[in-house]
């Protein structure tokens, strides 16, 4: 549904009294979706938007053009709609896909004229990047349960760049452009992209093998599918089954149908990938330098219990590929989140998920996978071996995993069980149980985290999430529950949302992320997207939030009154103007430097930051911030910049640097961080990156280079090269090295 209010006034005077109460936070929520709600006008019904999927005996090949015969066999699709910038109108630049399949694989033609083709923006290779979803683009989006629920989706670009996620709960709902949680961008499917430029717009062939895929068997059968073409100068998006603004392409239950799909053939649904290491390392610590030869083979294993049960065993689990983390400055007494970008944890990581529901206030996750092979300070811990069972059957989603790490003779070792089900019901609701048991090899420590969970959606545009858990830890006995609940309405105009949380003084989940336990904590958001249309002006975000915390005493200890006004150009420009008051009670010292403590007490600070993002599309691309404020009982000043360069189709390169300046009675200090990025693709299949990295906090230099090469679909070598510098007496951290690490990882995939 589309969802059209005329306005909507903000007049209650009991409403800052409802946010002790989780039930009347959800009375208030579901009072307002009623006022909202007083006009709705209903989309088409997505059923009108239909593919009659066409068999032929042998697919095309995939070299980037569209002259195989077999290709004019295919269905074709070629009424796109535009969502941005004129919603419902025909897109302004035509685009033709044809689609068929041999039973083993799914193709796609793209076809996309365009009548600027100089124009394109097209400057990005590598795969997963970001930027890709800037560019003139193509994506494809398969709910292949029909749940409406969850779905592979798939992106290119005129340069034949790959782009491919997993989608849990729709995102969540989440708004076009926003990050979710329920999108997994780190997963990576084997697929197949070949695409050229041409004098008529760009080309681009797409070939998804169904071992890649999760279906019902069925014969025939009907998928969920949509097609979506970004046109980066002009920063539109169509689709061919219309999306309402407040969404986007991830809303799978607004897609059309994919039917009559019949002789679908996974073969043995077996994928065995060994792999093997080398490399040597040096690790510098209280002036002894310990050099190491590094060598080491081991196997990843896929196979398809059933139609929609896939089964990954690891043994000698190795993830020398794995990118890097980017550096963070904590000036909070809080801990900072850091996304997991392991293979092992990604793929259906969406199934294991109970948590907060807001991912710029997260509250909690009861499952952190990071909180396997990784330590606090992360370092790695040996993954000895793993299991995970992830899938369907029939309404029913079973997600389990089984990890030692450290050995099984090692004191250090420990098992994680983790197993999580849920059941869909109604259209896009959801019930669910978490169960979660962390425990020494040898000794006697263990941690269990028990949940129950619930995701319902009544509406279209309103949905209510929440969670109840406890966790067992041995010699805590009391106050180690947890509850959690969200509602949310998002329409065409509006997006609100209260949430309310409880975690109790012992609630400890060992093996989730938990910033901040011991309170009870409230959060109403409004925000209101009016589209003016004039001065190069498309959408307005003026917005308030309150965040509202006690102990579990009802005592407040932090409040924060959050006003921010965003405007979004037509020309992809992002302007922003935001200010914070808030008020903390410290109970006991906090350190933000060494040396430099904040007395107990109570403060109130405000906020002001000024930031301004040029459009992400363009070859020099710039972000600015300035964020003077107070700061506790002092001042403090922030400025970021960040400078990119897409120099051409191969080479990017980007650099940014912040700093904080903090004026405390206690001390005066600055913190800087700086980071410089390129990246070199000589084709989609061989890219380079490099990073370094300057954190002053930890006064360290970090380099890392990662070369990988796809010399055929899912078989990869990666050549990497790691690097921290540290000297504390040194001033620039030039000098003296704390670690490097040089290590070669070759993977081959055998497919049956």
């Amino acid at each position: 549904m589309i969802f059209l209010p005329k306005g909507f006034p903000l007049r209650n005077s009991g409403l800052l009294s409802s946010l002790r109460q989780p039930c009347l936070l959800v009375g208030t929520i579901t009072t307002l979706t009623a006022i909202l709600g007083s006009e709705i006008v209903a989309q088409e019904d997505s059923d009108a938007y239909k593919i009659r999927a066409i068999l032929v005996d042998e697919g095309p090949t995939i070299d980037g053009s569209l002259e195989d015969a077999v290709w004019q066999l295919g269905a074709l699709v070629d009424m796109f709609i535009q969502q941005e910038p004129d919603e419902g109108s025909p897109a302004t630049e035509r685009t033709e896909v044809r689609i068929l399949h041999d039973g083993e694989t799914l193709y796609l033609g793209v076809l996309a004229f365009d009548s600027d083709p100089q124009a394109l923006t097209a400057t990005e290779m590598r795969r997963d990047s970001e930027r890709i979803l800037s560019e003139d683009n193509f994506q494809v989006i398969l709910d292949t349960f029909r749940d409406s629920r969850s779905a592979y989706m798939f992106v290119t670009n005129p340069l034949g760049a790959m782009l491919d996620q997993q989608v849990a709960n729709e995102g969540e709902g989440s708004r076009s452009g926003r990050t979710s949680s329920n999108i997994n961008r780190d997963w990576d499917g084997v697929w197949e992209v070949a695409a050229k430029q041409t004098p008529n717009g760009w080309v681009a062939e797409i070939a998804i093998p169904m071992i890649t895929l999760r279906f019902p068997e069925s014969e025939p059968q009907s998928w969920g599918i949509n097609l979506m073409r970004n046109i980066g100068r002009k920063n539109e998006q169509a689709f061919w089954s219309p999306i309402p603004k407040p969404y986007s392409i991830t809303r799978v239950s607004l897609a059309g149908t994919l039917d009559n799909l019949s002789s679908l053939n996974r073969g043995r649904d077996l994928r065995f990938t060994p792999f093997v290491t080398g490399g040597a390392s040096q690790v510098r610590s209280a002036g002894v330098t310990d050099d190491a030869v590094q060598r080491d083979i081991g196997m990843d294993l896929k196979y398809g219990v059933s139609a929609g049960l896939n089964l990954d065993v690891t043994i000698n689990t190795d993830f020398a590929q794995a990118e890097v983390d980017n550096e963070q400055i904590n000036l909070t007494r809080f801990a900072l989140f850091y996304p997991e970008k392991r293979d092992f944890f990604l793929e259906n990581a969406g199934q294991f998920d109970v948590g907060s529901t807001d991912a710029f206030n997260r509250l909690a996750n009861l499952f952190f996978t990071r909180r396997i092979g990784l330590s606090d300070t992360g370092e790695t811990v040996p993954i000895i071996g793993g299991a995970r069972l992830t899938g369907k059957v029939g309404r029913n989603n079973i997600a389990l995993m089984d990890v030692q790490t450290g050995g099984a003779l090692q004191e250090s070792g420990e098992n994680f069980l983790v197993a999580r089900y849920s059941r869909n019901i109604l259209t896009r609701s959801k019930v669910g149980a978490l169960f979660i048991n962390k425990a020494e090899t040898e000794g006697t420590h263990y941690n269990r985290t028990y949940a129950v969970d619930m995701t319902l959606a009544p509406l279209a545009s309103f949905t209510v999430t929440g969670f109840l858990a406890k966790t067992e830890t041995p010699s805590i006995s009391t106050g180690d529950m947890a509850r959690y609940l969200n509602a949310t309405w998002v329409s065409q105009s509006w997006q609100i949302f209260g949430e309310f949380a409880d975690f109790q003084d012992n609630f400890n989940p060992e093996v989730g992320f938990l910033p901040r336990k011991g309170i009870r904590t409230t959060k109403l958001h409004f925000e209101w997207n009016p589209r003016p249309d004039i001065w190069g002006l498309r959408v307005l975000s003026p917005m308030y939030n309150i965040l509202y915390t006690t102990d579990q005493q009802n005592r407040l200890v932090s409040r924060r009154h959050h006003f921010m006004s965003g405007t979004q150009f037509d020309n992809g420009a992002y302007l922003n103007i935001m200010y914070n008051r808030h008020y903390e009670r410290l109970d006991r010292p906090f350190s933000v430097r060494k040396g430099v403590a904040i007395a107990p007490g109570t403060y109130h600070y405000g906020q002001l930051r000024l930031s301004f993002n040029s459009s992400q599309a363009r070859r020099i691309y710039y972000n600015l911030m300035l964020a003077p404020q107070t700061f506790f009982n002092g001042t403090r000043v922030d400025i970021l910049a960040t400078v990119g360069a897409r120099i051409t189709s191969q080479f990017s390169t980007q650099a940014s640097y912040s700093r904080n300046d903090i004026d405390l009675p206690a001390g005066e200090f600055n913190v800087h961080l700086a980071a410089f990025r390129v990246d070199y693709a000589l084709s989609p299949k061989i890219t380079l990156r490099t990073i370094s990295q300057y954190n002053s906090s930890t006064e360290q230099w970090g380099t890392s280079a990662r070369l990988r090469y796809t010399y055929r679909p899912g078989s990869d070598v990666y050549l990497v090269y790691d690097e921290v510098r540290r000297d504390p007496t040194d001033p620039t951290g030039l000098l003296e090295f704390r670690d490097r690490r040089l290590m070669l990882k070759a993977t081959y995939l055998l497919s049956r």
